[in-house]
């Protein structure tokens, strides 16, 4: 396990510190759009709102705020210039809108902050904007990244191929932070780390694994395997779950807690079980959203440093974890 001193994010450091060592995460984009009548059955998911729908994820990000986020994540997950490429459109058209994805976000931010401060007893602090950048599996939306099988034509070189302008668009629109998303393979983990060096990215960036059986990444490979390259990067603050049921977490902090020693990140789906067949959520058998308050603090006790949510969760659930957490954004 590599230790680096020097790695520290200021931003990221200076928030966690203001919030008694614990940032709150927002929560699932897709189930809160589709509340406010949106459309996303698309290849593209949550992402078709920035070509067809931009307010209402700009709406989407002010409510997470509201109930107490101090971390906003772009709408870019399955935002990639090939898959809007696919929709007509063209590649200055495609770039756009991926900086469409993180000027929504810091409008929001600025706004919203813009009125706490005109509250002379306010406690927030001004909220960060990471830039999601989502698999390889998610751009193909055929669930991959839930499996880590790329299949053999699938290397190094073009995996960083696929992610690098992407990577450089989303820079350029000036986000704090960027956050690789569902990452279920460490050749994936690897071509993020060669991409944020060979690209000499000077914000910082979070990456995120998923799992399907609480143990391992989606690939079978060990996270002690998967972290090893990212523990040499002093480009990535912090690494963590996202999209994995709220059951795992507590074994997954401790775990990650003895590989490495970036800060922890947290944010599992509500706990619901997608019915491939049937089309639809199934409700958990263990977790409700209340659950997320009593939980979120021993997430926080066990050295988690930013939890949120994700697939199915709300701004309840994330004004739940603030709440428990003791802290509005």
């Amino acid at each position: 396990m590599v230790n680096m001193e020097n790695e520290n994010n200021p931003l990221l450091q200076d928030l966690t510190e203001n919030l008694g060592h614990c940032a709150v995460l927002d929560g699932g984009f897709a189930t809160q759009l589709e509340r406010h009548g949106a459309s996303i059955n698309d290849p593209l998911w949550s992402a078709v709102c920035l070509i067809k729908q931009p307010h209402l994820i700009k709406k989407v990000h002010l409510e997470y705020l509201e109930a107490g986020a101090n971390i906003l994540v772009t709408s870019s997950y399955q935002a990639t210039i090939p898959g809007f490429l696919s929709k007509g459109l063209t590649i200055e058209e495609a770039e756009l809108l991926l900086i469409r994805s993180v000027k929504l976000a810091v409008e929001a931010r600025d706004s919203f902050w813009d009125l706490a401060k005109r509250n002379r007893g306010h406690k927030h602090s001004k909220a960060l904007v990471a830039a999601s950048i989502g698999s390889y599996g998610a751009y193909l939306a055929d669930g991959s990244e839930y499996s880590g099988c790329y299949g053999p034509d699938v290397s190094l070189e073009k995996l960083k191929d696929f992610h690098r302008r992407r990577l450089q668009v989303l820079v350029e629109a000036g986000p704090d932070m960027l956050a690789f998303e569902t990452i279920p393979n460490k050749l994936e983990a690897q071509a993020c780390i060669e991409l944020l060096e060979e690209e000499n990215v000077q914000i910082r960036s979070w990456i995120c694994f998923t799992t399907v059986d609480g143990e391992n990444a989606p690939s079978g490979e060990s996270f002690e395997d998967c972290l090893e390259v990212i523990n040499k990067s002093n480009r990535v603050n912090a690494v963590g779950i996202n999209c994995a049921p709220p059951h795992f977490i507590d074994n997954l902090i401790c775990k990650f807690k003895q590989l490495t020693t970036k800060a922890i990140i947290v944010y599992p789906n509500s706990g619901e079980i997608w019915d491939g067949r049937a089309k639809k959520w199934l409700p958990s058998k263990y977790f409700d959203d209340h659950d997320f308050g009593s939980h979120a603090t021993r997430w926080r006790d066990l050295g988690a440093k930013i939890i949120g949510g994700c697939c199915r969760t709300t701004p309840l659930t994330i004004q739940i974890i603030s709440d428990a957490l003791g802290q509005k954004s």
